[in-house]
């Protein structure tokens, strides 16, 4: 064969190899150097380093492609029609790496059947690697199956409780000369090693690590305890987030007076125990809190703790393979959906019945608890740690400086001490999940966002708008920009009919601008309100001037009119801000108060920052630095 040599193999889905002295067909490459492969006699899979396997001898290859073959032809065409049907409706998940949970459930209804059912043929053919994997069992025994006599299910029984259940651990060859020393003594006949193989292999798995001594084991690979999460065992396969209320008051930027409670959202990296985000807010916990904080975890955080003034490294950022949450509505909103489904990550919602897949984060939730206990105005967790300490007195840190204490625990003492579980610190378990050591292979490094504000507005809320003569319109305020008149009066490519809509997000903190999504180079373009006159206002302030505004009765209601309520109610809030503690914390949704980060625009020119053809450039005076007293010459 010209130009192929033997000495090579590629290690491919599909290959035979082996391992030892035992027989593997490949299924997955894991990385560079490895691969996943499944036992051709035990079915069990295992990770191979691609240096110690081998492609296998022609004839083994042979006679293993010839029982293929064999059991081939004993299906009947409906059970192979069965199993090629079952490969159609599993084949767009193979063919899509950033399959979700969603498609999984739409292929499923397509299907008329439950997606766990449809996970469970994709596992059967992902360990295979052949349609015959998804052939329907038969139910009842094989033919062919030979049953053993119930003198040697005894001693079978007996040699694996005497032999194999055990703390002195012996191994399952051990079990098979015991069965043949026990029915030489019998003078039964033995049965087989690979059916005492099988029958050791039958065991509950806990239960037979719990007698052979391996009871941490058992808890830690079956049991349900608080926090196990199946599939995390890399970083950011599985991101838990969640919301608490701070136990500790607050006080205002200005006056230093008691406000109240923060909440605050973390996320998790479960791999790891890093902290992947967080968002800090006195809002109750909202659709904007999520996504602020995943936008968080997947950008780089060296501007935020620039900005916090915070010191050390927070090496975490990157899109998340699955996102797992609990079922508060905050996570069910369309705008959370689909901004995860952007960005490939699965979100997952705590089954009601199994609240201890939430453990991770609320042990997390604990930890900085008792660091929050340690602040002034701590609130303590119960009235009996509370007696005699007055909160409110005593509180004395402003929303950013209970943000830049918090920030600080996580990244420079949370991070960096041991972990009981673990054995290392968080930050440590997280390198040698992207870097990898002797025993095993990181991810690698993964991508940095290119622009952390297209982050962050994809996974704020957004609107679909016509644009007309004087910009767009959102809630009765209008915004404008230039940007805007190619489209205005646009109609719909697909509808001549109806007026084309535009994507437009907006931050509910600040909605003096909103932005508008450009479908000409894919781009957001920021549209401040067409009066720039008009003062920054949050979502919140619009909805309580728009309900004071309906109780007094108005119609036909206007941005004039909603910029006059909004003087009247900040100048009414400034006045009560020293008396009343509802003012003070109202008056932290103005947006010159709230100070949020939001990051930099990223540094690659916009459109209209590119040069103009040569031919049209002409010279500007003020391209030229202007030096002071330039035409002065001095006379001695």
């Amino acid at each position: 064969m010209s130009g192929i040599s033997k000495a090579f193999f590629r290690a491919e889905p599909g290959q035979l190899v082996g391992y030892g002295d035992r027989r593997f067909r490949i299924t997955h490459l894991l990385s560079v150097d490895s691969v996943l492969a499944v036992d051709l006699e035990s079915h069990e899979s295992q990770r191979l380093r691609v240096e110690s396997i081998m492609p296998l001898a022609p004839e083994a290859e042979t006679q293993s492609r010839a029982d293929i073959e064999r059991d081939l032809a004993h299906y009947s065409k409906e059970e192979w029609a069965e199993a090629q049907r079952r490969f159609a409706a599993i084949k767009p998940l193979l063919e899509d790496p950033l399959r979700t949970r969603a498609m999984a459930e739409k292929l499923a209804e397509k299907e008329r059947i439950h997606a766990s059912t449809l996970y469970k043929w994709l596992n059967l053919y992902q360990a295979a690697g052949h349609v015959s994997a998804l052939v329907p069992e038969k139910r009842g025994r094989k033919s062919g199956t030979l049953l053993l006599r119930d003198e040697q299910e005894k001693v079978i029984a007996s040699a694996i409780e005497d032999v194999y259940l055990s703390k002195q651990r012996h191994n399952k060859q051990d079990v098979v000369d015991e069965v043949i020393r026990r029915c030489r003594l019998a003078k039964i006949d033995a049965p087989s090693a690979n059916t005492i193989r099988n029958r050791i292999a039958a065991l509950e798995p806990a239960h037979a690590l719990r007698r052979r001594g391996f009871r941490d084991v058992a808890r830690n690979r079956y049991e349900a305890i608080q926090g196990a999460f199946p599939g995390a065992n890399h970083p950011l396969a599985v991101v838990q987030i969640d919301h608490t209320e701070a136990d500790v008051i607050l006080v205002d930027e200005v006056h230093r007076q008691p406000i109240g409670r923060p909440w605050v959202t973390l996320a998790i990296d479960v791999y790891s125990r890093m902290v992947a985000g967080i968002y800090v807010t006195f809002e109750k916990p909202a659709a904007i809190s999520v996504g602020m904080c995943l936008a968080q975890a997947i950008c780089p955080k060296r501007e935020y703790l620039a900005e916090l003034g915070v010191g050390g490294e927070w090496p975490v950022w990157g899109a998340m393979s699955v996102v797992h949450s609990d079922n508060g509505k905050e996570f069910r909103g369309q705008m959370l959906k689909r901004a995860c489904e952007e960005y490939g990550m699965d979100l997952q919602w705590r089954p009601v019945t199994l609240p201890h897949f939430g453990g991770h984060i609320e042990r997390l939730m604990g930890t900085m608890a008792n660091q929050l206990r340690k602040l002034p105005g701590a609130t303590f967790s119960n009235p009996q740690q509370r007696r005699g300490y007055d909160s409110e007195a005593m509180a004395a840190l402003t929303l950013k400086e209970f943000e830049n204490h918090l920030v600080d625990f996580i990244v420079n003492v949370y991070h960096q001490r041991v972990h009981s579980e673990l054995g290392m610190s968080p930050k440590n378990k997280w390198s040698l999940g992207i870097l990898g050591d002797a025993n095993s292979t990181g991810t690698g490094m993964f991508p940095i966002p290119e622009d952390p504000l297209r982050i962050h507005l994809d996974f704020m809320p957004f609107f679909h708008r016509s644009v007309q003569q004087y910009g767009i319109q959102i809630d009765n305020i209008s915004y404008y920009d230039p940007v805007l008149d190619p489209y205005v009066s646009a109609m719909d490519p697909d509808n001549a009919k109806a007026k084309r809509e535009f994507l437009i997000r907006r931050d509910p903190r600040d909605i003096s601008k909103v932005y508008f999504l450009d479908p000409k180079d894919g781009r957001y373009t920021p549209l401040p309100y067409r009066n720039i006159g008009y003062p920054a206002m949050s979502a919140w302030e619009l909805r309580e001037v728009q309900a004071r505004l309906k109780a007094e009765g108005r119609r036909g209601v206007d941005e004039n009119l909603i910029f006059e309520a909004l003087e009247r109610m900040r100048s009414k809030v400034a006045e009560a801000k020293q008396k009343s503690k509802a003012a003070r914390r109202q008056a932290t949704r103005n947006p010159a108060a709230a100070k949020h980060h939001v990051p930099k625009p990223a540094a690659s020119p916009s459109v209209s920052q590119l040069p103009a053809p040569a031919s049209t450039i002409e010279p500007d005076p003020f391209d030229e630095p202007i030096r002071p007293f330039d035409e002065v010459s001095l006379v001695r």
